[in-house]
């Protein structure tokens, strides 16, 4: 009976783990396909979700066009990322990935941010790139690299990254996420930007500085 109590409790344990990480990703898809619809009226509920009915599924469903075209760099920071998710691709509900174009103007960045939901793995197609991500408390250990065209990097789902560009030329990269949609965190928009502010007095002690300029970066995110 002993025996028993404990096959039952690690198959409890297992089942429980197993519940933890499906609600932590993208669920795996029961069917072909399951394109996502705001209308449950016109559509069918399937492994969760409200999805069109596969007969009426057609190609522009699978379909985005423009990744060809440089997105607008003039911005404070330098850079611009084309996303590619289930928001563009419905037909990408379910599927648990998406795929995003970054352009950087000469010198600029996507600064340090990270993706709640989704790793990332980056292919720089023009210029050259100073990339890193830093991993978790208590190491906090940056992890660097200078990538050039055709080179590959990983970035682990929720660790805070970017990308740099060292030229004084125009650069490229495309990124693929595993998740249909990954979202983004903005390290310095969501610490000095967030609306309502956090009270300056947390953040003046968080990173010990002067309550002056903590009051400044949040005037200006």
């Amino acid at each position: 009976m002993k025996g028993i109590h404990s096959i039952f409790l690690a198959c409890f344990l297992v089942s429980a783990f197993a519940c933890f990480l499906a609600s932590a990703f993208d669920p795996s898809p029961l069917q072909d396909f399951c394109v996502a619809i705001d209308d449950p009226k016109a559509g069918v509920f399937v492994n969760g979700k409200f999805c069109k009915d596969p007969k009426l599924a057609v190609a522009d469903d699978f379909f985005f066009s423009g990744l060809n075209k440089p997105g607008n760099t003039y911005n404070r920071v330098g850079s611009n990322v084309t996303t590619v998710n289930v928001d563009q691709i419905p037909g990408l509900n379910t599927l648990g990935i998406s795929l995003v174009r970054i352009d950087y103007a000469p010198y600029g960045e996507n600064p340090p941010h990270t993706h709640p939901r989704g790793t990332e793995i980056l292919v720089v197609v023009q210029g050259t790139l100073y990339v890193g991500f830093v991993t978790s408390n208590p190491e906090n250990r940056l992890i660097t690299k200078i990538l050039y065209p055709g080179d590959v990097f990983v970035f682990p789902i929720g660790l805070i990254h970017f990308q740099y560009n060292l030229g004084n030329t125009a650069a490229v990269a495309f990124a693929g996420l595993s998740s249909q949609n990954a979202g983004v965190i903005t390290i310095a928009n969501a610490v000095f930007g967030s609306n309502p502010p956090i009270n300056p007095d947390v953040l003046t002690k968080a990173f010990q500085l002067d309550k002056n300029v903590v009051t400044h970066l949040q005037s200006i995110f």
